[in-house]
């Protein structure tokens, strides 16, 4: 089966849908070696327990066990495995996060930042990047003439935002020959100041970055947001400037608008009795002929 599903959903795919490359490997894990007739209930359990076992928020739990049922499903109808898919634990549907950033708390985030910490949450903020991309963006994506940034998004789609004022001031600190990320380059130069060891470049930076974050909310007394809530901020803003949902998803480098209104759940206008009238068409009506 560990072929059927590295042809299938590891490979150089067209859809590179994140859940389903995260189901097909904990099933290679769990039965790889089997065909896929001698897949059984229990490694479902043991996938599903193992999932169920992360700190995952309740629409993760809900995307992998969502992403989980559809492969059990596929490979019942296409090779021949039992069906299963029902065996897989129901998650409560997710409603929408609709936390958008204050002005005020913005600002104050921004003001008491170090440096590495502010060209994080402005990548996330002003240009509206995913914050696992954000801490990977460097000199090779950076073009220095037209004042941009060139970068594979998480659903590899290729986007070039140009950068704002703010983050300018911040790259301009930067070492533009050293392939390391900014935010990185800059956290080292914070730990060498406070005499401290640098951070090791490892996916786990990610989630130290968050902490400090999270840190720096709490210490401030503002609401514990994300950085997610800044990139949907922007997000909204924009929708609010333009009124074209299409610019949004060309922001946030979307591949369909299904993922963008998802975003903008709560902040799509309102339709009014007034707009509705005003836009109607006169029946046409057929005059009768008089003899």
């Amino acid at each position: 089966m560990a072929e059927i599903l590295s042809a299938a959903f590891l490979g150089e795919a067209q859809d590179r849908n994140t859940h389903n490359i995260a189901i097909a490997k904990a099933l290679i894990a769990q039965a790889g070696a089997l065909s896929p007739q001698k897949l059984s209930a229990a490694h479902v359990m043991e996938i599903d327990a193992t999932f169920r076992g992360r700190p995952y928020s309740t629409s993760t739990r809900w995307h992998y066990a969502t992403a989980l049922r559809w492969m059990l499903r596929w490979l019942w109808e296409h090779h021949g495995a039992p069906k299963l898919d029902q065996t897989v634990r129901k998650w409560p549907r997710p409603r929408p996060r609709n936390v958008t950033v204050h002005d005020d708390e913005r600002a104050a985030i921004l003001r008491a930042a170090p440096d590495h910490l502010r060209l994080w949450v402005l990548l996330c903020s002003d240009l509206a990047i995913r914050s696992g991309t954000a801490i990977n963006i460097g000199p090779p994506h950076y073009n220095g003439q037209r004042g941009t940034l060139s970068f594979t998004t998480k659903c590899d789609e290729h986007l070039t935002l140009p950068v704002t004022a703010a983050v300018q001031e911040l790259i301009d600190q930067c070492d533009p020959n050293d392939p390391t990320s900014y935010v990185r380059q800059l956290w080292f130069a914070y730990n060498q100041r406070k005499g401290r060891r640098g951070p090791v470049l490892r996916l786990g930076n990610l989630n130290a970055l968050r902490r400090q974050f999270s840190e720096l909310c709490k210490s401030l007394g503002t609401r514990r947001v994300t950085l997610h809530d800044h990139r949907r901020t922007t997000a909204v803003a924009m929708l609010e400037h333009t009124r074209d949902v299409r610019e949004v998803q060309a922001l946030l480098g979307h591949k369909d608008l299904h993922s963008t209104f998802w975003y903008l759940d709560h902040a799509l206008r309102p339709i009014h009795r007034e707009t509705l009238e005003a836009i109607k068409r006169p029946f046409l009506v057929k005059k009768e002929h008089t003899a």
